[in-house]
């Protein structure tokens, strides 16, 4: 059986109290402000074969302002912080210095007692494998996961997790075909376009 084409939109939910604080994520809601942002980007999305979004509340508020009925899916849920859930980075390098320079430069650590790095990247690239996409195919989901799929699609290695930036609302496209990822630079649009 031919391998289908896919053109997979991975976009990060709206900003919470967490990412404007450099916190790991603690289930929190999208602040107003970044949700009225997604739904001025709702007419800006191509033509959609299929939706999936993270179970988390700020992911379901994205889609859910960005007009896309997806279906939630657990691959896509956020990194598993274990601990560190809720405290700044900074919080958490204060109260565990080893701790926190070990994860940041070992991908297989997790000294938080969640995930690793290294498992969240297989998790996402089993989904991305999985065969269950197919057409255009958008996932609202979180910034540890987009930076997961670009390491996939990349066949980079996990230690390049931390060179990796997906602010809240942006996307990263990858497209594949005959078995392979490939990551898909957009033109510049015009300053009052969307960024998709």
């Amino acid at each position: 059986m031919a391998d289908p084409h896919i053109r997979l939109i991975l976009l990060c939910h709206a900003a919470t109290r967490s990412t404007r604080r450099a916190a790991f994520a603690d289930g929190e809601a999208a602040e107003e402000k970044g949700l009225a942002a997604a739904a001025g980007l709702a007419g800006s999305l191509p033509s959609i074969a299929q939706a999936f979004v993270s179970p988390a509340l700020c992911a379901r508020q994205t889609a859910a302002a960005l007009g896309v009925a997806a279906v939630e899916k657990d691959a896509l849920r956020d990194c598993d912080w274990g601990r560190w859930r809720g405290l700044a980075l900074d919080e958490a390098a204060a109260a565990e210095p080893d701790a926190v320079a070990t994860w940041l430069t070992d991908p297989d650590a997790a000294p938080h007692g969640g995930e690793s790095v290294t498992a969240l990247v297989r998790r996402v690239a089993y989904w991305m494998d999985g065969g269950g996409l197919a057409g255009t195919v958008l996932a609202v989901t979180h910034q540890a996961v987009v930076r997961a799929a670009a390491i996939h699609a990349l066949g980079a290695p996990a230690s390049c997790f931390w060179r990796l930036d997906a602010p809240p609302l942006s996307a990263l496209e990858l497209t594949r075909s005959s078995g392979r990822w490939r990551m898909r630079a957009s033109r510049v649009q015009r300053a009052s376009s969307p960024p998709i």
